[in-house]
């Protein structure tokens, strides 16, 4: 709420309800060595009209991509959203509903979420899908967890072109649970699928794969389930861009096992790097183990078509180190814009989306490819990404174009990269704006 309702009467009126004549009698219990020796120092009080005044002149100093022409990524993309979508997530019935804890008494909102779970399976080519993750990172981590609780081993290959920010929350979470994290080297700047036939063995519990990956170089994830199915046990994970499976092919068709990845892009604004919405889909052999919620439809005692909690988060209150998953919520607004967003643009709308992003993405390779002193650092088919080789520190090009209102890219800190840019483009962009980097790319002066 944007105002404290609370008058100086109405907190006597409650504190008279409570027992207690003040409210240092409320916190009386704690000790007096934690409590503050003397006020704490605040600015003087603003009316509201101040108060708004001071916190759009802070907000104002945010770097945005409307004023700027932004083209980073790395896993949070900049793509159009519908004005429909923010009209609809907005209303009260969605955007002040809790999550769903006797969740048969709201049945909008659990068939928002059936609808949800049902448009991911349909992307995927999955069979069953979850109510939503707290992220792709954490999704991933989940899938994880899946495969060692399935196959009873402990050994994971990951590929080196999984998204570091990633890659550093698996490592975070596996390392007091005795998962051995195994790094696929790269090749070009895809996985080395020769690495992964020295490395997996029948300790091997999953390998995780990511398309299109860090480098925004798509895989061949065809080749490399072949290469996975040479261990019975080993479950093939795979990471998408929702967004490419529009034209790209659905997990399904290289027979991952679980699917995992970042929806924001689907309805999502960029929110400063969040919240954001992970999404997990499986095939049915594997629906017992997956973490989070699970809705399903169902008929009520008077055979009407009804959504019920098929699978819910609390089991870890009884289960303990037994439970499947921590997860105690989902992000049910986000799934929503998610849900809203797919249904307005539909299975066309969307694969237009995909192919502006690959269309912009190539055209502006091109361009800069043409420029003296950059090139292609790999040479691989991609999406809506691509890395550069730039002639000077990428850090001082993001220096010099971000006083000219362009964010060029992401530096990539990997040693000995310092000369390297990763470049996201999505359908937002026009020629105009591309063009415009390309000249402030040529324009880079080495300081």
């Amino acid at each position: 709420m944007p105002y404290i309702s609370n008058t100086d009467q109405d907190r006597e009126l409650m504190l008279d309800q409570i027992g207690v004549k003040k409210f240092e009698d409320l916190i009386a219990h704690i000790p007096q060595q934690l409590l503050l020796s003397e006020a704490y120092r605040l600015d003087k009080p603003l009316s509201e009209l101040e108060m708004n005044k001071q916190i759009q002149m802070i907000a104002s100093k945010n770097i945005n991509v409307v004023e700027y022409n932004s083209f980073l990524g790395g896993g949070v993309y900049d793509h159009f959203i519908p004005a429909a979508v923010d009209n609809i997530i907005s209303r009260p019935e969605f955007l002040t509903a809790y999550t769903p804890y006797q969740a048969e008494v709201s049945q909008g909102t659990l068939q928002a979420i059936y609808e949800y779970q049902t448009l991911i399976c349909e992307l995927t080519g999955q069979e069953i899908a979850n109510a939503g993750m707290y992220d792709g990172a954490t999704a991933t981590v989940e899938a994880i967890f899946m495969a060692v609780r399935k196959n009873k081993l402990s050994k994971v290959l990951v590929s080196s072109t999984v998204n570091p920010a990633y890659l550093l929350v698996l490592k975070t979470y596996t390392a007091q649970l005795n998962i051995e994290l195994v790094m696929i080297p790269t090749l070009d700047g895809i996985t080395n699928i020769h690495e992964i036939s020295n490395l997996i063995d029948h300790q091997t519990a999953a390998v995780v794969i990511q398309t299109p990956n860090y480098f925004g170089c798509i895989e061949d994830c065809f080749a490399i389930e072949k290469t996975i199915r040479t261990q019975n046990k080993a479950l093939f994970i795979s990471i998408v861009d929702p967004i490419s499976l529009a034209i790209l092919n659905a997990p399904s068709e290289y027979h991952a096992d679980i699917v995992v990845g970042e929806a924001q892009s689907l309805g999502n604004k960029l929110n400063f790097g969040g919240p954001l919405l992970g999404f997990m889909a499986t095939n049915m052999d594997l629906s017992k183990s997956l973490p989070g919620r699970i809705i399903g439809a169902t008929t009520d005692i008077n055979g009407n078509r009804a959504f019920v909690l098929t699978i819910q988060t609390r089991e870890q209150h009884i289960r303990r180190d037994k439970a499947t998953s921590n997860i105690c919520s989902n992000e049910a607004l986000c799934s929503l814009a998610s849900t809203v967003y797919m249904c307005l643009l539909g299975k066309q709308g969307l694969r237009e989306v995909a192919e502006l992003c690959v269309i912009n993405a190539h055209y502006l390779a091109k361009q800069i490819s043409r420029l003296n002193g950059y090139s292609l650092s790999f040479h691989q088919p991609f999406f809506k990404e691509f890395v550069i080789n730039t002639p000077v520190n990428a850090q001082i090009i993001i220096d010099q174009l971000s006083k000219q209102k362009i964010l060029p890219g992401l530096k990539l800190d990997f040693e000995g990269w310092e000369n390297k840019l990763l470049i996201a483009v999505t359908e937002k962009k026009s020629q105009q704006e591309i063009d415009s980097l390309v000249r402030a790319l040529q324009g880079v002066k080495n300081e």
